[in-house]
């Protein structure tokens, strides 16, 4: 895809972040040859403070490297006119999504001790959760910085007033701004938000509030029949009585 959205954006970092964690997370299960826990932790800590490094810490730097090979590699082979500003914001939103596995990882402990104490701790690293991860990621595409499409020795931002500001590796970046997904675009192939069945009650995304696009929604009564009540009868065949129900539906005008 080479819309240069901020969905765009968001769809590079958190393919390259799953990715990262899901080989990483293989790794310290034990089910790939080529790699296991990280090793580079096995004899360290602070003896003073009580603590050292054991059990497994995830090994996220083989899952980085994978991960570059995998996802980084296809697009640096691209040449001619292709490998123009959209290439280098596809590699840097790739590595935005990597660093963000990176920067949440945590430190997990188990004590040892006589009666439950915690005289000696052994600590591990692991990866936090991919929930945070992607929530992380969400916030980052909401603050997403527009970048030049024109190439020179690094990207740099779109407004001129904010160009000395240096651009962070855990940013994410696009160059052209997003259609308007709210209205039909068969050439775009965004189908817009009419007739959408939408929360009336819910302020999230799905709410009628939002995903109409502030144009209001249609409100119809719809029946549902079904079986209910069933029972086996000796024998051998089932009784139900038919339910009815009627609920509210919305829909986006």
């Amino acid at each position: 895809c080479f819309a240069g959205t901020k969905e765009t954006a968001f769809i590079y970092a958190v393919m390259s972040a799953g990715l990262v964690h899901s080989v990483t997370r293989s790794c310290s299960a034990g089910n790939m040859t080529e790699c296991s826990c990280d090793m580079n932790l096995r004899h360290g800590g602070s003896a003073s403070e009580g603590w050292h490094w054991g059990g497994c810490s995830d090994d996220i730097h083989y899952g980085m490297s994978f991960s570059r090979k995998f996802l980084d590699v296809p697009l640096k082979n691209i040449t001619g006119k292709s490998r123009s500003g959209l290439t280098a914001m596809n590699l840097h939103n790739n590595e935005a999504g990597r660093q963000a596995v990176a920067k949440l990882m945590s430190v997990d402990c188990r004590c040892h001790g006589v009666s439950g104490s915690c005289a000696v701790k052994t600590c591990w690293k692991t990866m936090s959760s991919f929930e945070k991860i992607g929530r992380f990621l969400k916030d980052k595409y909401e603050n997403s910085i527009q970048v030049s499409d024109k190439l020179k020795k690094k990207l740099r931002r779109k407004e001129k007033s904010q160009r000395k500001i240096p651009v962070g590796k855990e940013d994410l970046l696009y160059v052209n701004k997003s259609p308007n997904y709210c209205v039909e675009d068969q050439k775009l192939g965004t189908p817009g938000t009419q007739g959408r069945e939408c929360n009336r009650t819910s302020e999230g995304p799905d709410g009628c509030n939002l995903l109409c696009c502030g144009r209001g929604y249609n409100t119809h009564v719809v029946r549902h029949v079904e079986r209910c009540e069933c029972k086996f009868v000796w024998c051998c065949y089932v009784r139900c009585r038919r339910c009815e129900t009627m609920t509210d539906v919305h829909t986006c005008k």
